[in-house]
């Protein structure tokens, strides 16, 4: 069975939707503040969002296409994120502990005082080997797919 354009449409938009309130969930009833990055990943989802809307109105290959980029956008973010929860690389200064050695005492307590309440390099939660920043990129992944089998649908 092959699906329509705007049913793959309502999937991938809906899958970005899906994902936006279990990212509610964990914040607000699941009592994990998110960081940084964890709030750069929501954006793009939020814009697929309303691209899923406009591009069930709106015929032609343009929006489909650019909700695959909102998707990939946000599956790089969460890629990245994964690295930096990992220690693979280093994520931006202002919501991860950083290299503390160099700084003077003034220096650190500036640091301390104007750090972030959640930082971007610590795993709050995982399943089967993944965080949330990865189940994130994961999903977006399958996501970008279906947003261009939407593009290419012509029913």
């Amino acid at each position: 069975m092959r699906l329509s354009r705007p049913h793959l449409i309502l999937l991938a938009a809906g899958g970005s939707a899906a994902t936006l309130l279990g990212a509610l969930a964990f914040q607000y009833v699941g009592g994990m503040p998110p960081c940084k990055m964890c709030y750069w990943q929501r954006y793009p989802h939020l814009a697929a969002v309303a691209i899923g809307l406009i591009a069930l109105m709106v015929p032609g290959r343009f929006w489909p296409m650019l909700g695959a980029l909102a998707a990939l956008v946000t599956a790089g973010i969460g890629v990245f994120h994964a690295g930096v929860e990992r220690k693979l690389w280093a994520g931006p200064s202002s919501c991860t502990s950083g290299d503390i050695g160099s700084l003077s005492s003034a220096e650190l307590m500036e640091q301390i005082m104007t750090a972030p309440l959640v930082r971007c390099d610590v795993i709050p939660w995982e399943l089967f080997g993944l965080s949330m920043a990865g189940w994130n990129a994961a999903v977006s992944g399958l996501l970008v797919l279906v947003w261009l089998m939407a593009a290419q649908s012509r029913v």
